[in-house]
């Protein structure tokens, strides 16, 4: 999933983009794909030949202030194909990400996105 942006926030370190897909500058197409969905906690809308996915994260982990971990996505990849809910996008994009995101969820700073570029490339290179 090389056209993909992900940001979330760790247990101690804030919202943040952990996977930019490519932009020198993420933050429009993010806000792009999710204007007027601050209050979604879950989220599946597909605009144009992207998708925005937002979902809390699957393993019920939250940060310091006890508050939920949202996982937001904005997938741009042929990918984008298969995913029609949430489900579809827990299905097809979480199970890229989880060991990566498990390993840097509790870190006291936040991964740099070429760490977590290079993480998947590993993962994928392994098969894992």
């Amino acid at each position: 999933m090389v056209d993909l942006i992900w940001a979330t926030r760790g247990r101690t370190w804030g919202f943040r983009f952990l996977l930019d897909g490519g932009h020198p500058s993420p933050l429009a197409t993010y806000e792009s794909a999710f204007i007027g969905a601050d209050n979604e906690v879950t989220l599946c809308r597909r605009s144009g030949g992207r998708i925005a996915l937002r979902f809390p994260d699957p393993q019920g982990r939250t940060d310091a202030a006890g508050r939920t971990i949202p996982h937001d996505f904005v997938i741009m990849s042929p990918t984008v194909a298969a995913i029609t809910s949430v489900d579809d996008g827990l299905r097809e994009v979480w199970p890229v990400v989880a060991d990566v995101y498990t390993g840097v969820w509790d870190s006291e700073t936040p991964p740099s996105v070429a760490a977590i570029r290079s993480a998947l490339a590993g993962d994928i290179a392994s098969g894992d």
